[in-house]
């Protein structure tokens, strides 16, 4: 299997690629060129082992997206996220259930569970790759993020209290709930104690090609340290990026420049390999459904997964008015949300990879020895769920949040508004301390020349953020901040010519031309940010 994995690997980033060129839904591309390929006669099928995704794939992106996550809106949001996060995969599980028992006659009650388990949680990579694409407002990427980063932990808890009761396995409510509080319990403190020696670790060792390697492997280690003491691997992951992020402020520009390039790319091939493992599943969902009806399996599919975009849809709704209604605390506290907002919450549930792997997850045969209950309709179901919200809510959110006005362009300009007023509080500190450093050093010429070209410098900054704010060059001309970041590009890349150039001649080493390079590309990139 090495050799068509990588393959894999490797088809999906030059697909990545040929998306981001063409503006097109790479989740969405991706996965529909799995479906393609897996239609093409004499291809081999890839199934998609379990363990590639719960101990390679998952742990890393929740790690980015724990990362990039915001620790304050997530507290600041936690009613809303707990019930989206908890009770919304916990009604679906048990809604699901009723509705595949009823429909899909091999089926028992505990595999009907198991398979409402595994297509509860909208998946984290969806939920991050689609609403990052769309451009969907802050308020509404911290609820399904912060949902999308913690309701695996609750529908992986449910499906292994199911599974394990379909398989012939004791288990009973107290069993059950004891599983639960030991997974959430050892994900919060594992990844709190190892987050909080990580960053001691790193802040230690002050070195940043070291600490970027030391975040590449956290995630592994952490989610394996949860799993083998029966914690959540999720939550001790997603905890203790949490607590990276929030610390980020306290590492070197270095190692922060170094971790966002990192993992954008880790993101972008991670991603785009999950989205067409997605698609190639075909194949191998189709194999096991020799001699079952036709008929049955589409009353069953169209049940099922209207089931679960209705529960969320109800779910979503009546827990956005009805704690609004019956606690005064919660209107005061919280802004009424608006019906937009609402639905494209309500709307926004795709499935992904991790329900897929925990489908191919469920045993051949029951502790007895019998065949596993409806194993094959058990895949096939999960498959069309996960296709099925893929496209629909891939396909229909785009226009929905354009005819529906759920934009972040206010959002936009109350950011920059707000970076402006902080900028300029920052430029008068910097100001104050360059004062201050001045006034205790010898009063020379140079030194004095070199405090008015910084404090010229410092006030073209707290200037420049202004002069642009919800502005553009064509309504105001060319401000000078504008001005003079276009002379000073037009002068790197001369620069940059130049050292290329005497390169080039033998004049100067690769490692030096590296050397100056970077240099020049910091501050390239910093007034690329202005």
């Amino acid at each position: 299997m090495g050799a068509p994995l990588l393959a894999v690997l490797v088809a999906s980033v030059l697909l990545a690629a040929l998306a981001r060129r063409y503006d097109v839904s790479a989740p969405l591309g991706l996965v529909v060129a799995g479906l393609a390929v897996g239609l093409i006669p004499g291809v081999p099928a890839i199934e998609m082992q379990p363990q590639l995704v719960m101990f390679v794939v998952l742990p890393p992106l929740l790690w980015s997206a724990g990362l990039e996550s915001s620790y304050l809106a997530l507290r600041k949001n936690v009613r809303a996220i707990g019930l989206l996060a908890v009770g919304l995969p916990l009604a679906t599980t048990l809604v699901v259930g009723f509705v595949a028992f009823h429909t899909v006659p091999e089926l028992t009650v505990a595999a009907a569970l198991t398979l409402g388990a595994i297509v509860a949680p909208p998946d984290a990579v969806s939920a991050a790759a689609i609403g990052r694409r769309l451009g969907l407002p802050r308020q509404i990427m911290t609820l399904l993020g912060g949902e999308s980063l913690l309701n695996d932990a609750t529908a992986l808890t449910a499906y292994k209290v199911a599974l394990a009761a379909a398989i012939g396995a004791a288990a009973t409510w107290q069993g059950a709930l004891g599983t639960f509080a030991l997974a959430a319990v050892g994900g919060v403190v594992i990844g709190g104690l190892i987050g909080w020696f990580i960053e001691f670790i790193r802040t230690w060792l002050d070195d940043p090609l070291v600490e970027s390697a030391i975040g590449l492997v956290a995630p592994y280690f952490i989610y394996w340290v949860a799993e083998e003491v029966h914690g959540s691997g999720v939550i001790a992951v997603v905890v203790a990026a949490l607590l990276l992020g929030q610390r980020a402020t306290r590492a070197s520009y270095a190692t922060r420049l170094q971790d966002d390039a990192v993992w954008k790319s880790i993101q972008l091939v991670l991603e785009s390999f999950a989205f067409l493992m997605i698609g190639l599943q075909l194949p191998t969902v189709v194999d096991e459904l020799t001699g079952i009806r036709a008929v049955t399996l589409a009353v069953a599919s169209a049940a099922v997964l209207a089931t679960v975009i209705g529960v969320r849809i109800v779910w979503v709704y009546v827990m956005a008015y009805t704690p609004r209604v019956l606690f005064r605390g919660i209107r005061e506290r919280e802004p009424r949300p608006t019906a937009s907002q609402v639905f494209i919450v309500a709307w926004a549930g795709m499935r992904g990879v991790v329900s897929l792997a925990a489908a191919f997850g469920v045993p051949l045969v029951t502790l007895s020895g019998e065949p596993f209950p409806g194993r094959a309709q058990l895949v096939f179901l999960t498959f069309v769920v996960v296709i099925g919200t893929l496209l629909l809510h891939g396909l229909t959110l785009p226009w929905l949040i354009r005819m529906l006005d759920v934009q972040s362009e206010a959002e936009a300009h109350q950011d920059a508004l707000e970076q402006a007023a902080a900028s300029s509080r920052a430029a008068a500190a910097a100001a104050d301390r360059l004062d201050e450093l001045l006034a205790r050093s010898s009063d020379s010429s140079a030194q004095q020349h070199v405090g008015e070209v910084l404090q010229s410098w410092n006030d073209r900054r707290r200037n420049a953020v202004w002069e642009r704010l919800g502005r553009s060059d064509d309504d105001i001309g060319e401000s000078p901040a504008s001005a003079m970041r276009r002379l000073r590009l037009e002068m790197l890349a001369a620069e940059r010519a130049t050292f290329i150039a005497e390169r080039d001649a033998g004049n100067i080493d690769d490692e030096v031309l590296r050397s100056v390079l970077h240099g020049l590309d910091l501050e390239e990139a910093a007034l690329n940010r202005e």
